[in-house]
């Protein structure tokens, strides 16, 4: 069975003002999910799962399922904030959904294959499609999972400093931790964190995570498990949020799996602000014109 990408595209986008996950950014109204898509069915993934809020099911159905009927198989399901699904009786309120290893748990009744999780709104390039079909296809086990490690230095923004996850990774090219560094930025023609208001330099090649992960269906019991444990912790705390780096945290930690970082030499870009929006279209442009994707990408 072919790999399956899954899509996480239930965020609120308040940063943005608007939904970022179906904005155009390509020469033709394109979004940025649908360069990922297009990368994944020629790396060789066999369905795409888009994770989003059911109230969004019908636009996004509109604006997909037109370009991608015959090219790749599609699903939908929906991050929503019913607790009873895991077993959790007690109501808890929430502002927003619970974070992104909430999300794909969505998944946990469709995806029956070595999957990938992305984010809707990041630009991830060919490359790592490539490197992500060929491990969850030769290598990828239940206790066998994998990271994309970018560059640091080609995941920078022009508007300011950045958070990014920066891995740490043993001789065996395996993640021993990932270390959450809320101000990096370049100066001078070098790259630094900030960290108690002292200045550390980070080299060009540091891999970091851009949220792109390769597991395997049993990834979905051990992230149920851990779910409900963070919730019923944190019912009285409602912006906490469980991230798929806590997952990868739990694993590597008790020893129950490794996670592989594969390197990839391609250039990341994402849309937080809309102050992104020209420098993306740019990029894309960019990546038109020299023959990386054809002007109209949906024939």
């Amino acid at each position: 069975m072919k790999p399956t990408l899954l899509i996480l595209a239930a965020g609120m986008a308040s940063r943005y003002g608007s939904m970022k996950q179906i904005d155009g950014f390509g020469p033709n109204g394109e979004t940025i999910i649908d360069y990922s898509i297009y990368d994944a069915i020629k790396a060789g993934f066999g369905k795409v799962v888009f994770i989003i809020k059911e109230e969004f099911v019908e636009n996004f159905k509109s604006i997909f399922e037109p370009k991608l009927n015959g090219k790749i198989e599609t699903d939908y399901v929906f991050q929503n904030f019913d607790l009873k699904q895991f077993g959790i009786e007690e109501e808890i309120y929430r502002e927003k959904p619970w974070g992104t290893a909430h999300a794909i748990l969505s998944g946990r009744k469709v995806v029956k294959e070595p999957f990938c999780v992305i984010n809707a709104d990041d630009y991830y390039g060919f490359d790592a499609f490539k490197k992500m079909v060929d491990f969850l296809n030769d290598e990828a086990n239940d206790s066998n999972f994998s990271i994309i490690g970018y560059e640091v230095g080609k995941t920078l923004s022009e508007f300011g400093a950045v958070s990014r996850g920066v891995c740490k990774v043993d001789d065996a090219g395996n993640l021993d931790e990932i270390i959450e560094r809320t101000k990096v930025y370049p100066k001078d023609g070098k790259i630094y964190y900030e960290e108690d208001g002292e200045e550390f330099p980070l080299s060009f090649d540091t891999p970091v995570s851009m949220n792109f992960w390769g597991f395997t269906p049993s990834v979905f019991n051990i992230t149920e498990k851990l779910f409900v444990e963070f919730a019923l912790a944190n019912k009285d705390k409602p912006k906490a949020e469980f991230f798929i780096p806590l997952i990868g945290e739990n694993l590597v930690k008790t020893g129950e799996a490794t996670f592989k970082v594969v390197p990839t030499s391609n250039k990341w870009f994402g849309v937080t602000y809309k102050e992104d929006k020209p420098y993306v279209q740019d990029s894309i442009d960019q990546l038109v014109k020299n023959g990386t994707y054809p002007e109209k990408l949906w024939n």
